[in-house]
């Protein structure tokens, strides 16, 4: 893995200053991934400035990425793309604090989420690890219903306790010990039109296909048409997806789109497989 800046000075865990951020804590490593994150990045590290130290893991951007995070002082490393978890766990394992929060580029930490973090580190702990709701901003619009709030994701881990699962895609994080929720919100601004969504939806469902061909598994008739349906009814009808207007709509036929095509692409492989 080849260093392309250097580390960030950071705020010193007994910094001074009011509220949480002015009291004694244990320091923290933000760990984010990227590849082409101009557009957003820069939101994400303005929203941790006050982190110990911020890790940016850079796959091969070809805009200026890396200038944005250097510019607000992250350490930036660069790391061909070997996959979601894999380039979370190789971010979180540069870390030289006890606790790690990890990020997507298109993450914001909200300033009540901050005090609350900092709050835990003021404690150090209880728990191990420490699930964050995460509210996923669709065309500008907070998507309050489906399947979209509150997406709980474990973001906060103490070092060496928690680790990416190694799933190709919708990757997580497993701890090695207690796991708390929070109630502050991460807000998501992931997508940024209706292209990149189901381009997005696509790609995920390719993956998703990889590795349950790779387990062995073959689609049946029903998993071509009942799970989409499935996957819209619940969202939209059952979670009251309806209630966030089009983008509620839209976001949930994306996922039973999702669903669908990742059927196909497993129904593609195995397909193959018999054929050759």
């Amino acid at each position: 893995m080849r260093e392309a800046a250097e580390p960030r000075t950071g705020l010193a865990a007994n910094s001074g200053g009011g509220g949480a951020e002015g009291a004694a804590r244990r320091p923290v490593s933000v760990a984010i991934v990227a590849r082409n994150e101009s557009a957003r990045i820069g939101a994400c590290l303005d929203s941790v400035s006050w982190a110990d130290e911020i890790i940016v893991l850079d796959s091969g951007s070809e805009d200026d990425t890396r200038e944005i995070c250097r510019a607000r002082g992250a350490k930036v490393l660069g790391q061909s793309w070997e996959g979601y978890s894999a380039q979370k766990n190789l971010a979180a394992g540069e870390a030289r604090h006890p606790w790690i929060l990890s990020l997507d580029a298109d993450e914001v930490v909200s300033a009540p989420l901050r005090e609350r973090i900092l709050e835990v580190l003021a404690a150090d702990g209880p728990a191990d690890g420490y699930r964050l709701p995460r509210k996923n901003i669709f065309f500008g619009k907070w998507l309050r219903h489906g399947d979209h709030w509150p997406d709980y994701q474990i973001r906060l881990f103490r070092k060496g306790r928690g680790r990416f699962n190694g799933k190709l895609v919708h990757e997580s994080v497993e701890v090695d010990g207690v796991v708390a929720d929070l109630t502050e919100p991460l807000e998501h601004y992931s997508y940024d039109n209706i292209e990149d969504f189901f381009a997005r939806q696509l790609r995920y469902a390719a993956l998703a296909a990889g590795e349950l061909h790779s387990k062995g598994r073959s689609p049946g008739a029903g998993d071509f048409l009942f799970r989409p349906l499935w996957r819209f009814i619940k969202g939209y009808v059952l979670k009251s997806g309806w209630r966030d207007g089009q983008e509620g709509f839209i976001a949930s036929a994306g996922y039973a789109y999702y669903v669908f095509m990742r059927t196909a692409f497993l129904w593609e492989r195995r397909r193959g497989r018999e054929t050759t």
